[in-house]
């Protein structure tokens, strides 16, 4: 039986998120994923939030999905887009990027990292003890690890085995999606009815002062609210010509399609997101509408949460107790996202009395503390565990300043690209000594001018030191004092003398 510290069941981008991330802080890690290598037939969903681009910037890696994708203003509450161009962040705005490139990506940056990935098979079952998981495989082999993330998807077999409840509520609606051919010419943009919001556009796009310009042919992508809750089986083209004609009088002589899916507006969160040593995070721990573009997001950040977090558990520098926090900052984070998914996929419907909330809803969304609050919400950027009394920064993402060093200037996120805890000193050099921590918490001196200001809440006080975490959000907040640090070092990064 093969042994590793951890095993990931499920290669999707939170899979591959979580990999990288435990990759980086040098722990085996391997993934098992049924499809049989990393392409995904079609374009599938697509795009990342603000703050995703950032916390794949602090890796290094954002450039590779910015190379691709296309800028734009699309965070959006009812029939309003919530221009955050004046946010405090150098990425203010979303990435269009199909999930097919996401995916791409993610896998050339794992490639260049000690993973292995176990294509072709998927998880079956498992057992744990007090010392590990022995995980079954479809192949009939068996793994034995230290731990077992599901992220496996909506339907995760690792979720059920687990016992972990899922509770929601159930779909009320459908959606076909799909990437076809078509003989006649489409009707490119969005439609809304009384049922909801359809859509037609072709693959290829980009994006022009704020508008989509499509290419003049290749496939057309298609989505479509159904007039009925349609069944689990899978959808046929049949389905989709129907769909096509019940909303625009014609198929437009739909065929050849690359694939077609049916989505559903079901919400469900796990109860937990962890029962022993089994953790969940992706789409394993929540589905919901992916009205708002939350999905992909929100499962990078569960692994980037995660990922640092496991890391020191394994090695034996953090207590087991360290994994609850997952749970206990995550699962409020989406448990609001799915709350605004709601929201939104109530606002896709069109009769004229939802029609009357819209317009009322999406004139509110235009003055301006409204639009913060709501883009701040959609881009990930106000995110806020509750890590105390203090600081308004403490508990929040670290901003990424243009620092001048003894060797130079230098962002801080480039600082965080190894994955390492980071102790930022803004005030007299030599006026801190963590050396029980010198070996987990990088320390470095800078200083920096300009204002502080944290998208929403506005300009903050200046720190005098801050301690960042390896997924950037901050620990711990100098305000000329060191009250508290050695607590907060013990607390996220080991007692001193720990493994």
């Amino acid at each position: 039986m093969t042994e590793h510290d951890v095993v990931i069941a499920g290669g999707g981008p939170a899979g591959m998120t979580l990999a990288a991330e435990l990759a980086l802080a040098k722990i085996d890690v391997t993934v098992v994923e049924r499809r049989p290598d990393h392409v995904l037939v079609g374009s599938r969903a697509g795009g990342f939030h603000s703050r995703t681009i950032e916390a794949l910037d602090q890796r290094g890696v954002a450039d590779r999905f910015l190379a691709e994708g296309q800028v734009a203003q699309a965070a959006a509450f009812g029939t309003t887009t919530l221009d955050m161009s004046d946010f405090p962040t150098r990425h203010p705005y979303s990435l269009g990027i199909w999930q097919n490139q996401i995916e791409r990506i993610l896998a050339g940056w794992v490639a260049e990292l000690p993973v292995r990935i176990h294509h072709g098979r998927e998880v079956t079952g498992f057992a744990q003890d007090d010392a590990g998981v022995d995980v079954r495989l479809s192949d009939g082999e068996s793994l034995r690890a230290r731990y077992l993330v599901g992220c496996d998807g909506g339907r995760s077999l690792v979720r059920k085995a687990a016992g972990i409840e899922f509770p929601g509520w159930d779909p009320t609606r459908s959606n076909l999606i799909a990437e076809v051919e078509m003989t006649e010419e489409p009707e490119l943009g969005v439609r809304r009815d009384a049922h909801g919001i359809h859509g037609l556009g072709r693959l290829g796009y980009e994006i022009r002062d704020g508008e989509v310009v499509y290419e003049d042919e290749g496939p057309v992508r298609v989505m479509l609210t159904e007039r009925q809750l349609g069944s689990s089986d899978e959808p046929t083209l049949q389905d989709l010509r129907e769909g096509l004609i019940a909303v625009y009088g014609t198929d437009f002589g739909a065929h050849s399609p690359t694939w077609i899916s049916r989505f559903t507006d079901m919400t469900r969160q796990a109860a937990a997101y962890r029962a022993g040593r089994v953790l969940l995070a992706g789409d394993s721990a929540h589905v919901h509408s992916p009205a708002g573009g939350q999905g992909l997001s929100l499962g990078v950040q569960d692994a980037m949460n995660l990922g640092w977090k496991l890391a020191q558990v394994v090695r034996g520098t953090s207590p087991e107790g360290l994994l609850d926090t997952y749970h206990d900052e995550r699962h409020p984070v989406a448990a609001r996202a799915l709350r605004h998914t709601m929201v939104q996929t109530a606002l896709q419907r069109g009769d004229e009395r939802m029609q009357a909330l819209v317009e009322v809803v999406s004139e509110l969304a235009t003055m301006d503390e409204p639009r913060k609050r709501l883009a701040g919400i959609a881009s990930g950027l106000d995110i806020h565990y509750d890590l105390g009394e203090g600081h308004p920064l403490l508990g929040r993402r670290m901003p990424d300043l243009d620092l001048v060093a003894a060797d130079g200037p230098l962002r801080v996120f480039e600082l965080l690209h190894d994955a390492r805890p980071l102790l930022l000193d803004l005030g007299e050099p030599g006026g801190f000594d963590i050396a029980p921590w010198a070996d987990r918490v990088q320390l470095v001196g800078a200083t920096y001018d300009g204002q502080w200001e944290l998208p929403v809440l506005g300009a903050v006080t200046a720190p005098t030191a801050a301690l960042i975490r390896p997924d950037g959000y901050v620990a711990w907040v100098g305000e000329r004092s060191q009250d508290g640090l050695r607590e907060a070092l013990a607390r996220w990064f080991g007692a001193p003398g720990s493994a």
